[in-house]
């Protein structure tokens, strides 16, 4: 597979929380991609605002483009996974029927307590859910891709930080991650996490066009065992 005719698509999936918790820490991977969304839109002039479609069985902000489709996964953050395992599906049965051969990606963006706020970093998917509850109910279902051609899909996670409060316990936790932003709030992660987001996004593909060509996986799909995860986590 040359440069040439490696032209991937993504499924670019933000984890969070609906109404009343939208507007929380604990929602950041929806704010990203709202920002990943302006900005592609304000650069690029080719990812329209999202709009309600109906995925997985649920009403789901949506948002297409030529490169990426961004989606806010609708459901509660704790039970995400259903409704991804299924939307994938959905997705990657789409694309092989209109796009035969070409790669499609996924890719989740969610919220990290592990990291300062606003620092986005690429996760392998098999990386250690670090006791995020939406990244566990979604690799509890979905333990690996398609392996019929391993260069026809990939899946990575981009961590977007949102530091961490000075209690450990679950309700300090639980209060930090879920109490309202103020507008000041808001508005620095949406201004600040876009940029990064994209960079992350490209890297991924960047990696991926590299194992391509050299006919290697590199660990980039989820393990075969269902887990998602070796060792001890943290929990939230």
């Amino acid at each position: 597979m040359t440069e040439n005719t490696f032209d991937p698509h993504f499924l670019v999936v933000s984890l969070g929380n609906p109404p009343p918790y939208a507007d929380s820490l604990h929602s950041a991977g929806h704010i990203a991609l709202q920002s990943l969304q302006n900005l592609l839109q304000r650069d690029a002039a080719d990812q329209p605002r999202f709009s309600s479609e109906r995925l997985g069985k649920k009403a789901t902000q949506a948002s297409r483009g030529s490169r990426y489709t961004l989606l806010q996964c609708p459901t509660l953050m704790n039970v995400s996974g259903p409704w991804l395992a299924r939307t994938w599906r959905e997705a990657l049965q789409q694309h092989r029927e209109r796009h035969p051969g070409a790669p499609l990606g996924l890719v989740v963006v969610h919220d990290d307590l592990e990291e300062d706020t606003c620092v986005v970093k690429v996760r392998k998917w098999n990386r250690s859910h670090r006791g995020h509850n939406g990244l566990k109910s979604i690799m509890s279902l979905m333990a690996s891709s398609d392996p019929a051609n391993l260069c026809a899909t990939r899946w990575a996670k981009i961590s977007v930080g949102i530091g961490r409060p000075e209690g450990r316990d679950p309700a300090t936790v639980a209060d930090y991650v879920l109490k309202p932003l103020s507008r000041y709030q808001r508005d620095s992660l949406f201004e600040k996490s876009g940029p990064p987001v994209l960079a992350a996004l490209r890297e991924i593909e960047s990696a991926w066009r590299s194992d391509a060509e050299k006919g290697i996986n590199d660990g980039a799909h989820p393990p075969t065992d269902g887990k998602g995860n070796k060792g001890k986590s943290k929990r939230r």
